[in-house]
């Protein structure tokens, strides 16, 4: 393989593909006893929201480098346009191919999982497709960037949490309830987590560059309690969405909660930006094992 080959691997931040995949494996670990499962829907789900995934992470690298916020102050993981790797010319192509890719792969999980017989409801998953490609551009690119005037937060608990999760319940099994929304809400908070670690690790340089986050609005300490909030509130959903019943006939179930609380010991802990980084990670993956964790119980269910 050619050296361009790992470079473009290096934009793409493998590491944040994990997060993506949470979702989607949620909302098919609920759909997994559905007379109608595919697990041909549910590798075509997961193709997509890498694909957005990595349109985002393109995008991100482009924007914030653009706008000389990726800077030699930045604490995280230098990104390929601001080491030089790619030239802003090659990462918006990348964006612009990768944006196609998602797209298309959106167009065969919906032929796939509704064919031609539900029309309305396959323009609003393409609907959905096309806002989710707007959503993973515009966090950072352009003049009205939303990641820069604190609303990434609300777009990443809608995308990572409901339309993930609720949306690829519904491709598995055409129905939508309570317990699939709780699940939504719970994987949304915690993915707001891993964005309000990351606000939180870059506040100082992302206050002087003028991205204005949520953690910039509300200051270190304040951000700090949002993030317990979150981090309780998701905790509290997963136990609703499972139900106390399921936890008195398998109590290891609560084992769930171990990464959970483990976080929190280690974020009171934190005391500076540049120790976060190492808590966003962990989170990142704390979900991913969390919506595999859901995956095995309700196939073993």
């Amino acid at each position: 393989m050619n050296a361009s080959f790992f470079v473009w691997l290096t934009a793409a931040r493998l590491r944040t593909l994990p997060l993506s995949m949470a979702g989607i494996i949620t909302g098919n670990a609920i759909a997994i006893k559905s007379e109608h499962f595919s697990s041909g829907i549910f590798i075509l789900s997961l193709l997509t929201a890498i694909a957005f995934q990595i349109t985002s992470n393109f995008a991100n690298d482009y924007g914030d480098g653009l706008k000389g916020t990726d800077n030699k102050n930045r604490i995280g993981p230098e990104r390929a346009l601001q080491k030089g790797l790619l030239t802003a010319v090659a990462l918006k192509k990348g964006i612009v191919v990768s944006a196609i890719v998602s797209f298309l792969l959106a167009i065969v999980l919906v032929y796939y999982a509704l064919g031609l017989d539900r029309v309305l409801i396959s323009m609003l998953f393409l609907m959905l497709a096309l806002l989710a490609i707007w959503a993973a551009i515009k966090y950072t690119v352009g003049k009205k960037a939303y990641g820069y005037i604190g609303l990434g937060d609300l777009f990443v608990f809608l995308f990572f949490g409901w339309v993930s999760v609720m949306g690829s319940f519904f491709l598995q099994s055409q129905l939508l309830d309570t317990t699939v929304f709780i699940y939504g809400t719970a994987l949304g908070l915690l993915s707001v987590g891993v964005l309000n670690l990351n606000n939180m690790r870059d506040i100082n340089n992302d206050k002087n560059s003028n991205k204005i986050t949520l953690a910039v609005l509300l200051g270190s300490q304040k951000a700090k309690i949002y993030h317990y909030l979150l981090i309780f509130f998701s905790g509290f959903c997963l136990f609703l969405g499972m139900g106390g019943a399921w936890f008195k006939e398998n109590p290891f179930i609560a084992l769930l909660f171990t990464p959970l609380i483990y976080h929190l010991y280690q974020l009171k802990k934190t005391t500076s930006p540049k120790g976060y980084d190492p808590l966003l990670k962990q989170l990142a993956l704390s979900t991913f094992a969390i919506s595999l964790f859901l995956l095995i119980i309700h196939t073993l269910e």
